[in-house]
């Protein structure tokens, strides 16, 4: 039996055209990647900030309430939780300077639509699904490489890395910042200033990062009743309901060994969450 395409002229065209398009869109896939990385690289506030922002939470914030983190327990003091205030707050940082790069590399998108650029990228022969990737997958390799830059500042919060957490905690990063991307572009679509984007993003950035048990503990051995006499029941209620609490929790068991909650709920719950957003990113630029 041969193969059809070797004697079919016809095939043979449709064949080559078919692996035309698919080269066609992993190119245009690489262009929109390289170019939303370059841009984020040269913009050097955006580098200013992800420097910054880890030193002002770890040197300042870390140092000034670690202190309040222990409890004198029979003349003994102790920590809250076996870990300092600084190596407990380490991975929130590094949420926290994933989540700004995530959502705020998503001002491309307005950018773009103000200049003229995205119609004519949308008018190009490449599925949007390429484009919106491609954009999407931009933004997560600049927002990993920012909380890659927190885990260079491990050794003042007296946190040790080995190899392979490391490598485990860029996966959860590089996870996070995808599912945050998608989530700034599916928002960017519905804002149509680069004001009015500063504003909704950080009423999204700042109350999740808040009430994820970044910067303070949920006693594990406590259930949820007996953590209701210690907090309010609506805080608690948005602690546990809030996704992040978990990706935070699970990247702190990597960096440091301590988990309050399931340690394979972050992953799962941030890669469903990944499909969604992105669902709703695409969505957008279909619509558009």
């Amino acid at each position: 039996m041969t193969d059809r395409t070797a004697t079919d002229p016809a095939a043979r065209t449709a064949a080559a055209e078919g692996d035309g398009r698919s080269f066609g869109a992993l190119g245009a896939l690489g262009g929109i990647w390289l170019r939303e990385v370059k841009r984020a690289l040269r913009d050097r506030g955006q580098l200013v900030g992800g420097v910054s922002r880890p030193l002002l939470y770890i040197l300042i914030m870390g140092i000034g309430l670690n202190p309040y983190f222990r409890a004198e327990v029979y003349g003994e003091v102790r920590f809250v939780v076996p870990y300092s205030y600084l190596q407990f707050i380490f991975a929130g940082v590094v949420v926290l300077n994933v989540m700004y790069t995530s959502v705020q590399s998503a001002v491309s998108v307005i950018w773009d639509r103000e200049f003229g650029f995205l119609r004519e990228v949308l008018v190009a022969p490449v599925p949007r699904f390429v484009v919106v990737l491609g954009k999407v997958l931009g933004g997560a390799t600049v927002a990993t490489l920012h909380g890659c830059i927190v885990l260079l500042f491990a050794y003042f919060a007296d946190v040790e890395l080995m190899l392979g957490d490391i490598v485990a905690a860029i996966g959860l990063i590089f996870l996070l910042a995808f599912c945050l991307t998608s989530l700034g572009i599916a928002i960017a679509h519905q804002v149509r200033s680069f004001e009015g984007f500063g504003v909704f993003s950080n009423a999204v950035i700042l109350p999740l990062f808040f009430t994820s048990s970044s910067v303070f503990p949920l006693d594990p051995s406590l259930s949820r009743t007996q953590l209701l006499v210690l907090y309010p029941e609506w805080l608690v209620t948005v602690i546990y309901a809030n996704p992040l609490t978990y990706a935070v929790d699970a990247l702190r068991g990597k960096l440091i060994g301590f988990n309050q909650f399931d340690p394979s709920a972050g992953p799962t719950i941030l890669a469903i969450l990944s499909v969604v957003f992105f669902y709703f990113a695409l969505r957008g630029f279909r619509r558009g």
